[in-house]
């Protein structure tokens, strides 16, 4: 498939942002010179900036036929906004589908059977692979996917396989097999130099892969496979909208708020195949940890819905990164600061054995048993470190 990449490397000086991703002057001319307030159960339109319901947001969405909504994957308060949307469309009489950031468009035999009723959880978890195709906790969009079901809303994968979007990160566009050219869209555009500024704000100074630390080559590595990430999930979800919906339809897209913000991300590769009005909602904490409301750039989104800000995950997370299999075993690339594999001990080099006794060949093993873990529970890892086989005990215990 002959693929056009409607830019090559656009040149952006690589810089820390002092600015925060959400308050950056970029995206809608029209809005990117303004702020709007962040209020705790209130929706900002972000184009007048009047504070609204759900019921109202529903009725605003009115001729919207793609809605992107934000999310923080470990983010209860978030999902919840995600719920409530569908919900409140859903009663509004429109027709809702849901497109899903968690599973590529691959596993989509799976999601009609869990629509139509014919899986219960346990299969459907099971069957669908949702802990190595995710891996976050299925209890987070449990209520999303149950209130699917029994209303017989259609739900989509719009990823591709992980595999795929690394590819492109490894090899570029040009080196790819047919195969794997065949899973991503044949138009993908690289030519935003605010897109990149923005995924360069992403980059804290502390991240152990920080953006001043890339070469050119690495920085546009990784920004590709990220317009490839994007692009895919714009791409399946106008497909599976155009296919499968008539013209009263919409397309909820359930994704990162990084691929939502500012319009940048799959709003922007999905206009390259579809015409109809989109709209964006991401839900921010209304206060930050010092207890401060935040105000955020009028472009950031259409709708900002605050949500109270949740001091730790609700369930357990460990707190580090692991890269590809070597030698049969899964390294760790990076270990967040203040996390409880930090106080493990877990060093960046570390190889996965296993944990709780249980070999760790696949991180679907892994991801299965954390998401039996709890808050004060404990487990028992052990990694290879060089040559030598060390125990490392993980408390689950959220700081103070």
């Amino acid at each position: 498939m002959k693929r056009l990449i409607l830019a090559a490397a656009v040149a952006c000086p690589i810089a820390a942002f002092a600015q925060e991703p959400s308050n950056l002057p970029i995206g809608d001319p029209a809005r990117k010179d303004k702020m709007v307030d962040v209020v705790l159960d209130g929706i900002n339109d972000a184009a007048t900036g009047e504070v609204i319901t759900p019921k109202e947001l529903a009725a605003r969405l009115s001729g919207v036929r793609v809605v992107f909504v934000g999310e923080s994957h470990t983010s209860m308060e978030y999902h919840n906004v995600q719920r409530r949307l569908v919900e409140e469309l859903t009663a509004a009489g429109r027709k809702v589908f849901v497109g899903l950031e968690m599973y590529p468009y691959t596993e989509q035999a799976w999601l009609d059977k869990w629509s139509a009723g014919e899986l219960g959880e346990d299969a459907f978890l099971k069957d669908s692979r949702w802990y190595k195709n995710w891996g976050y906790h299925w209890l987070y969009y449990r209520d999303i996917f149950t209130f699917s079901q029994k209303n017989k809303i259609r739900m989509f994968g719009v990823n591709t396989p992980r595999e795929v979007v690394a590819a492109v990160r490894k090899k570029g566009f040009a080196n790819l097999t047919p195969e794997e050219s065949a899973r991503i869209p044949s138009k993908i555009d690289t030519d935003s130099p605010e897109h990149k500024r923005l995924f360069k704000a992403y980059f804290a100074p502390e991240d152990s892969l920080h953006i001043t630390s890339m070469t050119d080559e690495q920085f546009n590595a990784m920004y590709n496979a990220q317009a490839t990430w994007d692009a895919t999930m714009g791409y399946n979800a106008v497909q599976a909208l155009q296919k499968f919906g008539d013209k009263d339809t919409i397309m909820v897209v359930l994704i990162g708020s990084g691929h939502v913000s500012y319009g940048l991300g799959a709003e922007r590769q999905a206009k390259l195949w579809f015409d109809g009005k989109i709209a964006s909602v991401i839900p921010m904490n209304a206060t930050n940890d010092k207890g401060e409301k935040p105000s955020v750039r009028a472009s950031y989104a259409n709708f900002v819905w605050g949500v109270a800000n949740e001091k730790a995950p609700l369930f357990p997370t460990l707190g580090f990164s692991t890269g590809q299999k070597k030698e049969n075993l899964y390294p760790v690339i990076a270990v967040q600061k203040e996390t409880v594999a930090a106080e493990a001990g877990f060093k960046v080099g570390d190889s996965l054995v296993s944990m709780d006794g249980v070999a760790i060949t696949d991180t679907e093993i892994m991801n299965r048993l954390m998401a039996d873990k709890r808050w004060a529970d404990a487990a028992e890892f052990k990694v290879k470190r060089g040559t030598e086989e060390v125990t490392l005990k993980a408390f689950f215990r959220r700081k103070p």
